[in-house]
């Protein structure tokens, strides 16, 4: 059964019960909302905003190794 385009609206519609407005020089609760946040759900959080920051390609190269060769000194 095919759904109509209004079906996949009200999926994609908002639910403005979890909406909140606030002025910018109210205070932000964001810290302590992430101090009770468990440390891996905060470093996958700082992660996924690096993605969006940076890119999923540059977020994932790795960092170029250097190799430098070092003699001791003669005895």
């Amino acid at each position: 059964m095919a759904t109509s385009s209004w079906d996949q609206l009200d999926e994609l519609r908002m639910d403005r019960t979890k909406l909140s407005v606030a002025g910018l020089t109210d205070p932000d609760d964001a810290l302590e909302y992430w101090l009770t946040r468990p440390i891996e759900e905060r470093l996958q959080a700082l992660e996924r905003l690096r993605r969006i920051s940076h890119g999923d390609a540059i977020a994932s190269a790795r960092l170029q190794r250097v190799l430098e060769i070092a003699q001791l000194p003669p005895r």
